[in-house]
């Protein structure tokens, strides 16, 4: 193969990798193979002198594709891509004498907020770096930056949508459906804002980083100062840190560090330098595919390392078995590594996997272990015929969107495919296991060790196992059953959440708790007596009650999970001569004497009262303390002539 061929096919490869990346879909090459790809393209071009057409090294960005031609939006200032080094030296070529900033280059979507008379009036993704996506109907959904600023003038910003190596993992971990299924926090987050139901998104947990204050009418030249501008209007901005070229080396490996200890929870895959002096910064000139002194990215030269393949081992999580390396253990950048996910079946194919191989693997984004390369290998590959938690047959199947072979466990009552309930039973809302992710509920349900929900108060019985596994050290071991223990004093209402009925959540549980108690409830339940005649609770949610009792399953282990615990006595009050009996309120906006609106909320009904979602008829008050705003709820309230009153005014009228 010539030069000319062969960076044709670079082109080919890189592009359709970027496409899938950008779009939310499977990953086709690591990131250590395109930049590997890139790289390779880039030393061609300049020995022939050539440039092919839609070559990645001469693009703007390659980010998500814009079918809808309706949502398709010209940005205002184009956001260019910035060049990208792995030398430290080139960096500081590059700052010179000049003071710079030093932040992180975060690893999700870009995004262009813009922000007119006060108000957030477009979102708009980067797509190619002209011409992006506008997802305003989604502005509710995102964290990260306020809908309302005090400034009354122009303002755009750029920024990273990102969501937390915590959250992916519990999303993640609970999509049933395996089409939904993403490689990682910037698949996910990519896909995510390609939705249209802001209800799924804003579950999703996506978070909005500010990197750069694009443009301001009002005069502020420093880049730090811009920065800090936006935190005091309520932005989320991307973590910064002073600097000159001489400081860089020391910094740069003092911000490594950071990712490398494993306590960075936002996905990152670099850093970023940029010129205090903005005015500075914007007379550079574009060349190629960015513009020359908007900042420089500096990306680390990932460390790979070979290890013999020990086995593999499968792990069923939902209703997805997936396929784990294990190796023989190797020091990479700093830390011991043993394992690395393989992702599917088709991953397995497409590295080449044998029974018997050797595994070049990396760690990405000096966080996650992942196999890049596979050599020598003998054999093929052992697909397991049953599921490791429950033993039912497995079953192939392959995604008619991306053509991805995953392994599935055909038993519909596997204990692993339930692990959206168990995680609610932990959660601080139900039984505060702290400690207890997840993935480590997972790790135990594959080991046989959790079936149901009292088998958690017996986890100690399994100790000298759990000790040899990675990562449960006997510090941990003490933790966890610190946390069990403490568990088994529980309130009324945290156990009846935790159950994970149908329909019946906190509220629901409350209201349960506060008018017949714990006893009632179990008596109710043994007797058969609805629950319909409880405030709140109504015929649909007592049918739901029943009909989740009827099952044995339910029965059997909510039996079994009371001999484990010791319910807290509740005195149920009488809420009948409150202060706030038979009225009914709407609370909207910010408080600032209650905790939060929760809080709010929780008082109102302690004192007799009832907190509705929407105003109506039926509303006697609306609790705003921006009583002059044009909200809905407002004009709503002015409608139909239901009083406003302040936070300050309620507690005047109805505080003890």
């Amino acid at each position: 193969m010539d030069k000319i061929e062969r960076m044709e096919e670079l082109i080919a490869r890189l592009n359709e990798a970027s496409d899938a990346y950008y779009n939310g879909r499977d990953e086709l090459i690591s990131n250590y193979e395109w930049d590997a790809m890139f790289d390779e393209l880039s030393a061609l071009e300049k020995e022939t002198g050539q440039i092919l057409p839609d070559s990645p090294t001469q693009k703007t960005g390659s980010e998500e594709t814009v079918a809808d031609e309706g949502r398709r939006e010209p940005h205002e200032f184009p956001a260019l891509s910035l060049a990208k080094t792995k030398q430290i030296s080139e960096l500081q070529a590059w700052a010179g004498e000049r003071p710079i900033w030093l932040s992180w280059k975060l690893d999700g979507l870009t995004l262009v907020l813009t922000y007119d008379n006060g108000s957030l009036t477009k979102i708009v993704t980067r797509g190619n770096g002209t011409i992006g996506k506008n997802i305003t109907h989604l502005k509710k959904a995102i964290g990260g930056f306020p809908q309302e600023i005090p400034y009354e003038g122009h303002m755009v910003v750029r920024g990273e949508a990102a969501i937390s190596y915590t959250d992916f993992d519990m999303i993640n971990d609970t999509i049933e459906d395996e089409d939904e299924k993403y490689a990682n926090p910037r698949n996910l987050a990519a896909g995510t804002l390609n939705l249209d139901d802001v209800g799924v998104v804003a579950a999703r947990k996506v978070h909005f980083y500010a990197f750069t204050l694009v443009y301001l009418e009002k005069e502020i030249i420093s880049w730090g100062e811009r920065m800090q501008y936006l935190a005091d209007m309520g932005f989320t901005v991307v973590d910064r840190e002073p600097a000159t070229a001489g400081k860089l080396p020391e910094l740069i490996e003092k911000w490594t560090q950071r990712v490398e200890s494993g306590h960075m929870d936002i996905p990152v895959d670099g850093l970023v330098i940029t010129y205090d002096d903005t005015a500075y910064a914007s007379t550079g000139s574009v060349t190629g595919h960015h513009a020359t002194r908007a900042g420089y990215a500096f990306k680390w030269q990932d460390e790979a390392v070979k290890s013999r393949l020990r086995y593999i081992e499968w792990s069923c999580a939902v209703s997805t078995i997936s396929p784990v390396a294990v190796f023989e253990p190797v020091q990479i950048e700093g830390t011991t590594v043993s394992r690395a996910s393989l992702c599917n079946i088709s991953e397995i194919e497409r590295l080449g996997v044998g029974r018997e191989c050797t595994l070049e693997v990396i760690k990405a984004n000096k966080i996650i272990p992942k196999c890049i390369a596979v050599h020598d290998a003998v054999g093929e590959v052992e697909i397991p015929k049953e599921c490791p938690v429950c033993h039912a047959p497995t079953q192939i199947r392959i995604s008619r969107a991306s053509g991805t072979k995953t392994l599935h466990c055909t038993n519909p009552d596997c204990t692993a495919k339930h692990v959206k309930k168990f995680t609610r039973f932990v959660s601080k809302s139900g039984m505060d296991m702290d400690g207890l992710s997840i993935q480590t509920m997972l790790k135990f349900m594959n080991e046989g060790f959790i079936h149901e929900f009292s088998d958690l108060f017996h986890l100690s019985e399994h100790f000298d196992v759990i000790g040899q596994m990675e990562g449960f050290g006997e510090k941990s071991l003490q933790n966890m059953a610190a946390a069990i223990e403490k568990s088994r004093n529980v309130h009324p209402v945290n156990l009846i959440y935790a159950l994970c009925i149908p329909m019946i959540g906190l509220d629901a549980a409350k209201k349960i708790v506060r008018n017949i108690g714990m006893d009632g409830f179990l008596d109710r339940l043994e007797k058969g007596h609805d629950f319909s005649d409880i405030d709140g609770i109504g015929a649909e949610k007592s049918a739901s009650i029943f009909q989740w009792y009827s099952q044995d399953k339910n029965r059997i282990e909510l039996s079994n999970l009371l001999h484990e615990l010791d319910i807290q006595q509740v005195e149920q009050a009488d809420t009948s001569q409150g202060s706030c009996a038979g009225v009914t309120f709407v609370i909207t906006g910010d408080v600032h004497s209650f905790k939060n609106r929760d809080a709010f909320k929780s008082y109102v009904e302690s004192q007799g009262g009832k907190v509705a979602g929407s105003v109506s008829k039926k509303t006697a008050y609306l609790v705003n303390n921006d009583a002059e705003s044009e909200s809905s709820k407002n004009r709503k309230a002015k409608e139909l002539g239901v009083p406003i009153i302040t936070e300050d005014q309620f507690i005047e009228m109805f505080g003890n």
